[in-house]
């Protein structure tokens, strides 16, 4: 678990990188803290803003001996609208790291990086990580059309093992980042997969995964209203280390969790057989 701080943090930079942007702010405190699947949570539109809540957004990269962070605001994201009305030299009140970073086992280590538009962002210092120890990588990146992939260069840049997809087929494989999952998973001999995207593709990356014999580490798109697990709008159902399903908080616990231990089915609902379920009136 992370240990956040909260800073008011000045833009450095706010910059469109395809239909996305970078922004880069110096957070004094944060990026010593950081481990790659951390998040952080922005106030947004200032005290006269009628957005409330702060927003979330996964950390890109953190850089401790410049005392900066950057994130990857995509166009239609909660708040984009107000952190892009921002300019360079304004501030922004931040709390992070917050969450639960991806698990990493010790020694080397060969996994499938899976992600979706500018959910990437957490991946790439992940993979850095996961060199760093010796072992390697690959990709495979997927958005709707070509202008909306993000960081297909940094994962060239880290091994030759990257795959696009892109939905209406503007580059690389049309069709989904599923579509080529199963036989990457064959070709790296992948080890673990780490994915970064909507719940359903999550699913679907967590049962191929699982079909075949590689285990899975899920960055979990919930609403992460107060990101300190106050507000418990962004629980789901997780089984247990004991076996007990229980709902947990994407904000504290998450958002990265085992795949398999994820009921993904049962996401949205109230499962008959979840600890304290009769309490909370499920049938």
């Amino acid at each position: 678990m992370a240990h956040p701080v909260q800073v008011q943090a000045e833009i450095l930079e706010l910059t469109p990188v395809g239909a996305h942007h970078r922004l880069v702010l110096r957070a004094p405190g944060v990026a010593d803290r950081f481990r790659p699947g951390h998040f952080a949570a922005l106030a947004v539109g200032g005290p006269e803003s009628a957005v409330l809540l702060r927003r979330s957004f996964s950390i890109h990269r953190a850089d401790p001996a410049a005392d900066t962070v950057s994130l990857v605001v995509g166009g239609d994201a909660p708040g984009a609208r107000e952190l892009l009305a921002c300019r360079v030299g304004d501030s922004v009140d931040l709390v992070a790291p917050l969450g639960t970073a991806f698990p990493l086992p010790v020694g080397p280590l060969t996994a499938l990086l899976v992600a979706g538009g500018a959910r990437s962002a957490p991946l790439f210092a992940l993979a850095e990580l996961i060199k760093e120890q010796g072992g390697s990588v690959g990709f495979i990146l997927g958005a709707a059309g070509a202008d909306r992939l993000f960081g297909v260069d940094q994962a060239q840049q880290l091994t030759p093992d990257v795959l696009v997809t892109t939905d209406d087929g503007s580059t690389g494989i049309k069709g989904q980042v599923t579509l080529p999952l199963a036989e990457a998973l064959k070709a790296i001999s992948a080890e673990a997969v780490y994915a970064c995207g909507p719940v359903p593709m999550l699913r679907a990356v967590s049962g191929i995964a699982t079909d075949e014999g590689v285990r899975s580490f899920c960055s979990v798109e919930q609403d992460l209203a107060c990101g300190v697990g106050l507000c418990l709008a962004c629980v789901l159902p997780v089984v247990g280390e004991d076996g007990v399903s229980r709902f947990v908080r994407s904000c504290v616990e998450g958002p990265c969790f085992d795949g398999s231990r994820v009921r993904w089915s049962d996401i949205g609902t109230v499962p008959p057989d979840l600890y304290g379920a009769e309490a909370m009136g499920a049938r």
